[in-house]
């Protein structure tokens, strides 16, 4: 068990810098290589066109950012419960979390108390649970949206500056063994290996986040978290779909798909899980 929580530790701290590190990488191949190649400068009719895309790309990754910065600063810890559980050596949660009660849990990564705790996300180093489900939801759909976003530009950028066709469906599939094996010859540079792998990376990214983000809303609308479906417990006086969606997103949660911005009112929500103990 410590070997492994050595390796979760490990992990939290590790993919918090992966993150940022491709951020800032993507952040540099936008407006360093994609923009200023498929729009250049000296054709003033693509102007329009180059304002567009940069105005969508910051929008998505100000939303991106903006709400995995809310993700950490609205921690899903109770405030006014502390309490350090031990472990029995029969105890049936698993090694990063122990159950306490009424959806309560005490991370032992984040060595706190989380309410209505749904998993640890190790992309924020913290658990996500009550109070930041929504901007953790919303992180992953602008996430999601950034990086297939630049995939598309990516693949713009490869067929203007290195002319790959892509309109044979095959290409994809080929281009990242094809690539090594002509990096490795000479043939291509080590630029173009690097913009093909970003092209896996941030497909692989997007439909993760994608996939990750329809789950979470499932559960949402459901009353459910992941911690409750792990451990086959069911939600009993279960809401409407829609009282559920409401207790996440707020009623402003149209501001919210636009603006990384509070929208529930999650202060009391400490008071009600005393109460129900």
């Amino acid at each position: 068990m410590f070997t492994r929580m050595l390796k979760l530790r490990l992990l939290n701290a590790v993919a918090p810098a992966y993150f940022f590190m491709a951020t800032a990488v993507t952040f540099i191949l936008h407006f360093c290589f994609f923009i200023p190649t498929i729009f250049p400068n000296a054709d003033t009719s693509l102007t329009g066109s180059t304002t567009l895309h940069t105005v969508v790309f910051l929008f998505l990754m100000f939303n991106a950012l903006g709400n995995y910065i809310m993700t950490i600063t609205y921690p899903a810890e109770s405030a006014n419960e502390i309490v350090v559980p031990v472990c029995s050596a029969h105890c049936s949660d698993k090694v990063d979390a122990h159950y306490l009660l009424n959806g309560r849990h005490f991370c032992k990564l984040c060595k706190k108390v989380i309410l209505k705790r749904d998993h640890h996300c190790f992309f924020t180093g913290n658990c996500i649970g009550n109070k930041n489900m929504r901007y953790f939801i919303m992180f992953c759909i602008y996430t999601s949206c950034t990086c297939l976003y630049s995939l598309v530009l990516g693949v713009a950028f490869l067929t203007v500056e290195y002319s790959i066709s892509f309109e044979n469906p095959l290409t994809f599939l080929t281009l990242l063994p094809l690539s090594t094996g002509y990096f490795f010859t000479g043939t291509v540079s080590g630029l173009q290996l690097f913009l093909v792998l970003m092209l896996y990376v941030w497909l692989g990214i997007g439909l993760v986040c994608a996939g990750f983000c329809c789950q979470q809303v499932l559960l949402v609308a459901r009353g459910q978290t992941w911690c409750q479906m792990q451990r086959g417990q069911l939600v009993e006086n279960r809401s409407p779909w829609r009282s559920n969606l409401k207790d996440v997103f707020g009623t402003r949660w149209i501001l919210g798909l636009i603006l990384p911005v509070q929208t529930a009112e999650t202060y009391f929500e400490d008071t009600d899980q005393h109460k129900q103990d």
